[in-house]
């Protein structure tokens, strides 16, 4: 009998407003994941500094040091924002920077990534989630294409549209289904 490998997926989140709609779309998406995937919401990364290579290396804050443990020991990553000032949240990047570092040795390298999410606005939060998977690949992250769920909020809930539900989750098989290449 073969056991299938679990797959688990580090969630990053660019809110951390209390009721946040893209924490809801990250803990939906942690409950309802596929058998043989697990969905983790890193909790902290609202309690990372801002990165600063003089407090990094053996003594970084340890709240950078749990961000990288978590991300590592994923398989993959998917950004979950809204978008603030037609970009991504501060604490999102902030993360991607901690995750770079080392340089050429972070914890996001080589990991397959994806940027999903809502805003109250007409554009969905296209430009965070560009501006992430642009910040993502330059940390060393292999970004997933095709996957581009931008989703407005202002007609209500997402989470209450089976439609826009069924993308998150096509999002996240997408991203579990990426082949990872290894060098040979």
């Amino acid at each position: 009998m073969t056991t299938q490998k679990q797959t688990r997926v580090a969630v990053l989140l660019g809110s951390y407003r209390a009721g946040s709609l893209n924490r809801r779309i990250a803990e939906h998406l942690r409950d309802h994941a596929p058998a043989g995937v697990t969905v983790d919401v890193v909790e902290g990364i609202d309690a990372v500094p801002f990165y600063n290579e003089e407090i990094d290396g053996e003594s970084a804050p340890a709240a950078a040091t749990a961000l990288r443990q978590s991300v590592a020991s994923a398989d993959r990553v998917l950004a979950v924002t809204p978008e603030y000032n037609g970009t991504m949240p501060a604490v999102l990047n902030n993360a991607i920077d901690w995750l770079s570092r080392p340089y050429g040795q972070g914890a996001i390298v080589g990991k397959p990534f994806a940027a999903i999410g809502a805003t109250p606005t007409p554009y969905g939060g296209k430009w965070s989630h560009e501006h992430a998977r642009h910040s993502a690949t330059i940390a060393g992250a292999v970004v997933v294409e095709g996957i581009v769920v931008d989703e407005p909020a202002l007609e209500g809930d997402p989470l209450a549209n089976e439609e826009a539900v069924q993308r998150f989750l096509g999002a996240l098989d997408a991203l579990v289904a990426h082949e990872v290449e290894v060098a040979a």
